[in-house]
């Protein structure tokens, strides 16, 4: 019969500490992949810098479009508005946006199954890749930089202003289309009502909304600028397809899964 020596710790215990390491290293590089991407994105949108005057005249062809489709006026829109609802939607605008694509990920990272994230993360990767070659073909302004057509810039009258400083030294303000604001939201709303359950699936919709309605009326996006969001969303969905949910797989990564982490993801 084989002795076990009284210091070794048990099988089970040597598994669980093998696995609660594999998933760190897991997490590690899954969070330096994603802020390596978005970093690389967030220097990327820099090469489209230097085209103003291309960026105003698209803003003025833009602009005539959205006449043309009679779509409702964002100058006259926010000019309804008082300035603390502006103050406000200024919030939102610089302090949601980044936070709630990490909370998703995170949520998605721990809580879905293994496929689901990876193929949500993809779509994440794919729309932000596909809006910086946008932003770089078709520099556009924004219309917060247009007040002869009734606009005010909201963030610089009313604050906070997400372009004042250094922060706005380094940052493309000729990236107007897509809105990643409207691209990104409705990408975790999609993805939620998906796989998510239901009470989250209304809170993302409710942040879609909230969304679209602050890029228009803190004069950051036009109507158009979501609209092609939405198309590219389209686009990346069509081209990536849905998640692998081969049986194999699934099985291979619940062996590797910590068990605290291995929840009902059928729940909804």
């Amino acid at each position: 019969m084989a002795l076990v020596h009284p210091c070794e710790p048990p099988t089970t215990v040597r598994r669980a500490v093998g696995r609660a390491g594999s998933a760190v290293v897991r997490a590690v590089l899954e969070l330096a992949l994603v802020a390596a991407l978005f970093e690389l994105y967030r220097y990327g949108r820099l090469l489209a810098r230097g085209q103003e005057a291309a960026a105003y005249e698209h803003a003025i062809s833009v602009h005539h479009l959205e006449r043309l489709l009679h779509l409702p006026s964002e100058a006259t829109i926010q000019g309804l508005l008082p300035s603390s609802v502006l103050h406000a939607a200024n919030i939102y605008y610089v302090s949601v946006h980044f936070p709630a694509m990490l909370a998703f990920l995170v949520w998605g990272y721990l809580f879905r199954p293994r496929a689901e994230y990876r193929w949500a993360r993809n779509l994440a990767i794919a729309l932000t890749g596909t809006a910086l070659i946008v932003h770089i073909v078709f520099p556009l302004a924004p219309p917060r930089m247009f007040p002869q057509w009734g606009f005010v810039d909201s963030m610089a009258t009313f604050g906070p202003d997400a372009y004042a400083g250094a922060s706005g030294d380094l940052a493309n303000q000729f990236a107007a289309m897509p809105s990643l604001h409207v691209g990104w939201a409705a990408l975790i709303a999609y993805v939620v009502h998906r796989t998510g359950p239901r009470w989250l699936a209304w809170l993302v919709t409710a942040h879609v909304v909230v969304t679209v309605s602050v890029v228009v009326v803190t004069a950051n996006h036009y109507w158009l600028d979501g609209v092609v969001a939405l198309l590219l969303l389209g686009a990346v969905i069509v081209v990536l397809g849905p998640p692998s949910t081969r049986d194999d797989e699934a099985e291979d990564e619940a062996e590797n899964e910590p068990a605290v982490l291995r929840l009902a993801h059928g729940e909804r």
